[in-house]
């Protein structure tokens, strides 16, 4: 699987993340059929900070599977959690969404996973 491809299907899923929902680097990856790549679609979610050519995707709402903003570095200061709070994404405590109030899990299609 070439890197371009894999990449363009994690921003396909990234783009249909819910407004004020959230989903997991390990859910997008599921959703590709290639369940251990989850750091692969977290390096393809910090690639996109070069990437002039893709649309204002929502990569704020991917948090770890705990809900814990790992990717917040990428947004500098507390940006990643503002844009979630502005969403109406309720916390447990600093840095860890309420998974069980705003996770959502990308369907498992075939169009993800070719």
């Amino acid at each position: 699987m070439a890197d371009k491809d894999f990449f363009d299907r994690v921003y396909r899923i990234v783009a249909q993340i819910p407004y004020g929902r959230v989903t997991t680097y390990g859910a997008i990856a599921e959703a590709l059929g290639v369940r251990r790549s989850a750091r692969m679609v977290g390096w393809a979610l910090n690639q996109t900070i070069e990437r002039e050519d893709l649309p204002d995707l929502p990569c704020h709402r991917v948090v770890n599977r705990e809900g814990l903003l790992t990717g917040k570095a990428y947004f500098g200061g507390n940006v990643m959690e503002e844009r979630l709070r502005q969403e109406g994404v309720t916390f447990l405590k600093d840095d860890q969404v309420d998974m069980e109030r705003h996770f959502w899990h990308p369907e498992v299609e075939d169009d993800f996973s070719s």
